[in-house]
């Protein structure tokens, strides 16, 4: 059994401004999940983002930390392939439990649409 696709980083102002205006968009407590499916069976790509409404950028840092370490967990359980992620942090990010955080995270991949996706490319 072939191990999942490994995640790719979204890394350019374009890819999340495009997922942002065409893509679903889920809120919870500790984040927001943008995502949006691609033409392809590529692995999923995943970016983060952490306004200056949140903190100084040590604050920023130490949301995204959280947000990647959960997303990363969360993805190695439900390996998802042909859509982009957009995980952007909140107040919440920080004061939420770990746990909290990796249930959002479940929550708002099913609620946007995300997960129906990956069974028909895995």
């Amino acid at each position: 059994m072939a191990s999942p696709p490994v995640p790719q980083r979204l890394t350019r102002r374009a890819e999340f401004l495009r997922v942002a205006a065409k893509g679903r968009k889920a809120p919870a407590p500790g984040l927001v999940l943008q995502a949006l499916a691609r033409e392809d069976a590529g692995p999923v790509r995943v970016g983060f983002t952490v306004t200056r409404k949140v903190g100084n950028a040590v604050v920023r840092n130490h949301a995204r930390r959280r947000l990647r370490a959960a997303a990363r967990q969360v993805l190695a359980e439900r390996p998802l392939a042909g859509v982009d992620l957009v995980l952007i942090g909140r107040e919440g990010t920080l004061r939420r439990p770990f746990a909290d955080l990796l249930a959002d995270i479940r929550r708002t991949l099913a609620r946007t649409g995300a997960e129906a996706g990956a069974g028909a490319h895995a």
